[in-house]
């Protein structure tokens, strides 16, 4: 599977680099000579689905630009423990130097689509999707939510201006979820609305709003249950808050369109992955 990079990557990774290098890899300069060339291999040393292979190969780009490299696995296939994802060929200062950063990019990017892999799975049977939230790593957005993608997630919303979500600090200020809604229609902003509601009261008065889609907050699977009966089909049913892979067969059960789970983002263990030199020469 192959699939474009985000907008903005380039940048993200100059600066990662930036931020690592500083004025310069001072144990590499001094231990490696510079003209020497490195034969390597970018390796799974776990099981996963893979996600942020081509970012990586351009960490390596930014430090080498006429760095060589044979993708043998792309983004968004499953990889196998022992897995020779890439090859590459360059200037072994460059290599040594841009290890750190390409690492940690496909590691934390695999990580989140091999989780997102088996969350979906596990909600497939139902014919449930499961989607990322906002909790991301700030500045990794936009990748963080492409290994979701590539792990057969959905994406919620983006940013606070990718529609309307009414959540409860929003209910507070406002005095409520009928002056809530009110004041988004009044603003006027397209798409659906979104209330997010923590009881069944909360619940029913979205409902009489006319709310499109209802979010069920921390709810249990039973609660969950009696809130699917209570909307019957008025609105799109989403749940969310405190849901983790282990949660999400009982659920999906109850009859839900979507789960959205901050933890794919913030909590997904990265994929142990190496890069392993064959040859300076």
């Amino acid at each position: 599977m192959t699939a474009a990079l985000p907008p903005g990557t380039i940048d993200l990774l100059q600066r990662a680099l930036a931020e690592d290098v500083g004025r310069g890899d001072v144990t590499t300069d001094a231990v490696v000579p510079p003209e020497a060339r490195a034969r390597a291999r970018l390796v799974a040393r776990a099981a996963g689905r893979i996600a942020g292979l081509a970012a990586a190969i351009e960490v390596f780009r930014l430090c080498d630009p006429a760095l060589e490299a044979v993708t043998l696995v792309g983004d968004g296939d499953d990889a196998a423990a022992g897995t020779v994802l890439a090859r590459l060929a360059g200037r072994a200062r460059a290599v040594l130097t841009a290890e750190r950063v390409a690492l940690n990019l496909l590691a934390r990017l695999s990580g989140i689509a091999t989780a997102t892999a088996a969350a979906a799975a596990a909600a497939a049977p139902h014919g449930v999707r499961v989607a990322d939230t906002r909790k991301t790593t700030p500045g990794l957005r936009q990748l963080e939510k492409y290994a979701v993608r590539l792990g057969g997630g959905v994406n919620h919303r983006f940013g606070l201006d990718d529609g309307v979500l009414i959540k409860d600090n929003h209910i507070a200020a406002a005095g409520g979820i009928r002056e809530a809604v009110s004041r988004v229609r009044a603003a006027g902003p397209a798409g659906p609305i979104e209330v997010e509601c923590d009881t069944i009261t909360q619940v029913d008065e979205a409902l009489a709003c006319g709310a499109d889609v209802i979010l069920l907050d921390n709810m249990t699977p039973a609660e969950i249950a009696t809130a699917v009966q209570r909307i019957a089909g008025r609105a799109r049913i989403e749940v969310s808050g405190g849901v983790t892979p282990p949660k999400i067969p009982a659920i999906a059960a109850t009859g839900v369109d979507l789960i959205s789970l901050g933890w794919l983002t913030h909590s997904a263990p990265a994929l142990d992955v190496s890069l392993e030199l064959d040859a300076i020469e």
